[in-house]
C-alpha cells in the first residue's frame, strides 16, 4: 500500500483571518501557510459568485504554494425535490460549482442532496439518483468529468444523507467521492460517534462499499455540533466539552490505516485553528505508526 498524507484546512475563513490583518481572498494562501495548513474549501453556499478570472488567479496562487482547494456548492441544491424544475436548477448549480473549482485548479465539490419532506426516504433517493445521473452527464458534456461530486452526509434527521444513502449515491459512479461529515453523523445519531470503534465501523463500510481507493482518500468535514432530537442544531468549536465528536480517535485511525482524506474543519469561527489541531494530532499519530 502506497503511503499518502491527509490534507487539512478550513471551510472559509476563521475569525482570525481578519484579526491577523488579512482582507482579500488572494491572501488566503499566505494565511494557510502561517497556520501550517495545506487545503482550503471555498464557500459558495449562497451561490457561485466568483468570476472565472478571480478563480484562476486564486488557483494559481494556491498551486504556487503547494496548496489544494475544494468548493462547497450552494446550500439550496435539492436533488430530491418533487419539482422537476428545482432538480434541473440543481444540476445547473452543480455545473456552475464544477466550472469554478476547475478554474481554481481543484477537483472536488461538496453537495447537499436535499431533504425528504413529505416523501418516503426511498422515493427521495430515487429522485436524488436521477438528478445525480443528470449532473454526471452534464459534467461529461462540458468536459468537466475530472471534477468529483462529493455528496455529503447531513446532520438533520429529515434530510437525505445518512451514511447508507451517501454510500448508495456514490455506488452510482466511481467518480463520486463521499463527503463524510462526522459532526453531522454524530448529531443525527444523538452522539453515536463516541469511541474509536464507532469511527472504525464507518471507515470499514466505505472501503467495503466503494473500494480501498475511495475508502482511503475520501472527503471529510469535521466539527463539534450541538444537536436535539431532530439532529443538528448549530456548529461549535473544539473548546466545547458537552457535544462531540472528539477528533483524536479518527486522526489516530487515519494514521494507522494509511488513509489520506481531505479533512475540512467547519468549526464556528475557529475552523482554521481547529484544522491545525487535527493535523498536528494526525501527524503525531502517523509518526508513531511509522516508528512501530
Amino acid at each position: 500500500m502506497n503511503d499518502c498524507v491527509a490534507r487539512f484546512g478550513p471551510a472559509g475563513n476563521s475569525e482570525s483571518f481578519t484579526a491577523m490583518g488579512y482582507k482579500q481572498t488572494l491572501q488566503v494562501p499566505e494565511y494557510l501557510l502561517t497556520l501550517g495548513l495545506d487545503h482550503y474549501e471555498y464557500q459558495c453556499g449562497r451561490g457561485v459568485n466568483v468570476s472565472e478570472e478571480k478563480a484562476v488567479a486564486f488557483g494559481a496562487l494556491m498551486k504556487e504554494k503547494g496548496l489544494t482547494v475544494s468548493l462547497h456548492a450552494p446550500y439550496y441544491i435539492s436533488m430530491s425535490s418533487l419539482e422537476e424544475e428545482k432538480r434541473l436548477h440543481s444540476v445547473d448549480y452543480i455545473l456552475q460549482s464544477a466550472r469554478a473549482v476547475s478554474a481554481m485548479g481543484g477537483d472536488r465539490i461538496v453537495v447537499h442532496t436535499g431533504s425528504c419532506g413529505k416523501l418516503s426516504r426511498e422515493e427521495a433517493m430515487r429522485l436524488a439518483k436521477d438528478t445525480m445521473g443528470k449532473a454526471l452527464a452534464a459534467l461529461r458534456n462540458e468536459h468537466l468529468d475530472h471534477v468529483h461530486i462529493c455528496p455529503e452526509t447531513m446532520g438533520k434527521i429529515n434530510q437525505l444523507g445518512n451514511m447508507e444513502e451517501v454510500m448508495l449515491l456514490c455506488e452510482m459512479d466511481e467518480s463520486l467521492i463521499p463527503c463524510i461529515d462526522f459532526g453531522h453523523l454524530n448529531a443525527r445519531t444523538m452522539g453515536g460517534l463516541a469511541t474509536k470503534n464507532d469511527f472504525r465501523v464507518l471507515l470499514d463500510e466505505m472501503c467495503r462499499r466503494l473500494g480501498n481507493e475511495r475508502g482511503r482518500s475520501f472527503h471529510a468535514h469535521f466539527s463539534k455540533i450541538e444537536y436535539t432530537t431532530g439532529g443538528e442544531k448549530r456548529h461549535l468549536t473544539f473548546d466545547d466539552t458537552v457535544y462531540g465528536p472528539s477528533f483524536e480517535p479518527l486522526m489516530e485511525l487515519l494514521a494507522e490505516r494509511g488513509c489520506c482524506p481531505t479533512v475540512v474543519c467547519e468549526s464556528a469561527g475557529t475552523q482554521a485553528e481547529d484544522a491545525k489541531s487535527m493535523k498536528e494530532h494526525y501527524l503525531s499519530a502517523k509518526r508513531g505508526v511509522i516508528h512501530d
